[in-house]
């Protein structure tokens, strides 16, 4: 079966949108309807939380240090405020990766 050049055009959006080639968006397009998601996807979701995880790793550090200081000089630093908007902001994130994983 062949494809219109208007189809052909669309394939082509699509797949460099995704960062692959048009057969494996085919493929990737056969096989999602069977498992959900596609391998893209995935690999895509995967990096986030990966990112994420390294965020929550510096962000723990940060309060570890605050917590710290706080407890030395009973004063809250301007830094909790700062670290508490990057945890909210990687919770954020988080909630978008998973719905990014939920089944649709």
């Amino acid at each position: 079966m062949k494809v219109t050049p208007e189809e052909e055009a669309l394939l082509l959006q699509l797949a460099l949108a995704q960062g692959v080639t048009v057969p494996r968006l085919l493929v990737e397009a056969t096989l999602s309807s069977a498992v959900g998601e596609t391998p893209t996807e995935r690999r895509n979701a995967m990096v986030e939380l990966f990112g994420i995880h390294r965020l929550l790793a510096a962000v723990s550090n940060n309060v570890n240090q605050i917590a710290k200081a706080t407890n030395a000089t009973g004063e809250v630093h301007e830094d909790l405020v700062q670290t508490l908007r990057a945890v909210r902001r990687t919770a954020e994130r988080v909630d978008t990766a998973i719905d990014g994983l939920s089944p649709r």
